[in-house]
């Protein structure tokens, strides 16, 4: 009987540990800085860590998880300490989980495993809740007495397995933040409005005249979005040209380069289509020659760091990201690869319509 509880006890530590340790590793794919920062913007930002607080926050999450992990497979204070700790923590993740999931639903990838393995919010709890049940289970299973006393056992590895993930994703200088202004509207040249003055006054005839002219400028609608700021012409001079379009795209994406190669299949049917410009993420920089390559043709692109991309993307964006201009007015932006990905139909249908018709749907255009 003692056997067979020792069996089953040392099966849930095995399989606890896994957990934590594969959560601990796949926040680290597929390079550790890139997943980590990515965390970091994801899933720390949005809860209001700052950038300076959550560099650290991050790592010292990672490296306890990676940590207890370890530690549920020795004997040095299992039952008093290893075990409460970790069902402390799990509880805590369920309470943000359950917190996150009322605010904004069930969407979107918790970051319980990175990127590795995209998992919903309610999914997380579920794997929560059944590892503190295993957890509650092992605590009865484990005999009084069982727990070896060096408390330095349990120092030592939470210690090196923080100091470890520093190692692995060194906390960086910060970048020169590239962040992209609220689009404003360009002031328009307004000294052709007929305005009352002593002299129109005395000279009915001539402010007969100038009436009937602002007159025929009132009544001749705009073609076109007045000129607005995207917050690019520092990366890209032209953007609030005319139409332009601007894409998200991380140079080893595959479905970003499914989407380059989409809208150079677009340019090559359609040769007046608006000008194209990217803005890479530095992450696997040296791919961009290959992604060219697989996306049929090379566009005037800009290489922004990972923590200033993911800021310039959008606050729950992700790549591949398509923007469609026009005189600096963002007219539609796809992203992700879900519900508002890039749709190359879409895309057609929106460049084909007239400025009324885009007014009808965006007043503030």
């Amino acid at each position: 009987m003692e056997k067979n509880k020792s069996t089953i006890a040392w099966g849930l530590r095995i399989l606890v540990s896994f957990l934590f340790i594969i959560s601990a590793i796949a926040k680290l794919y597929p390079s550790p800085y890139f997943a980590i920062s990515t965390f970091e913007v994801k899933q720390l930002y949005p809860m209001g860590f700052s950038p300076d607080v959550a560099v650290f926050f991050s790592r010292t999450l990672i490296g306890i998880e990676m940590a207890l992990g370890l530690l549920l497979l020795q004997n040095h204070w299992l039952k008093r300490f290893i075990i409460p700790a970790t069902v402390a923590l799990l509880v805590v993740f369920i309470g943000h989980l359950s917190y996150e999931t009322f605010v904004s639903g069930n969407s979107g990838n918790c970051g319980c495993f990175g990127e590795l393995l995209p998992m919903t919010p309610v999914e997380a709890i579920i794997k929560n809740v059944i590892a503190v049940g295993l957890l509650i289970y092992l605590q009865k299973l484990l005999p009084k007495g069982s727990d070896a006393p060096n408390f330095w056992v349990l120092t030592t590895v939470l210690f090196a397995s923080i100091l470890g993930i520093f190692m692995l994703a060194p906390i960086q200088p910060p970048a020169a933040q590239f962040t992209v202004s609220q689009p404003t509207i360009v002031p328009q040249d307004t000294t052709s409005v007929a305005i009352d003055t002593p002299d129109s006054i005395a000279a009915p005839v001539a402010k007969a005249k100038v009436d009937t002219v602002a007159t025929a400028k009132v009544a001749e609608a705009p073609k076109e979005p007045k000129k607005a700021v995207s917050g690019y012409a520092n990366l890209f001079p032209t953007i609030d040209n005319g139409k332009k379009i601007l894409c998200y795209f991380v140079p080893g994406c595959d479905h970003c380069r499914d989407a380059a190669k989409e809208l150079t299949e677009m340019r090559k049917a359609n040769p007046a289509m608006p000008p194209l410009s990217v803005i890479f993420m530095n992450e696997e920089a040296d791919l961009i020659p290959e992604f060219f390559k697989e996306a049929g043709a090379t566009y005037p692109y800009q290489i922004i760091e990972i923590i200033p991309f993911w800021n310039t993307i959008g606050k729950g964006k992700d790549t591949p990201g398509v923007k469609y201009y026009w005189n600096g007015n963002e007219i539609k932006y796809w992203w992700g690869i879900n519900n508002e990905k890039f749709n190359a139909g879409e895309l057609k249908s929106v460049l084909k319509k007239s400025y009324d018709e885009l007014k009808k749907t965006n007043p503030k255009l």
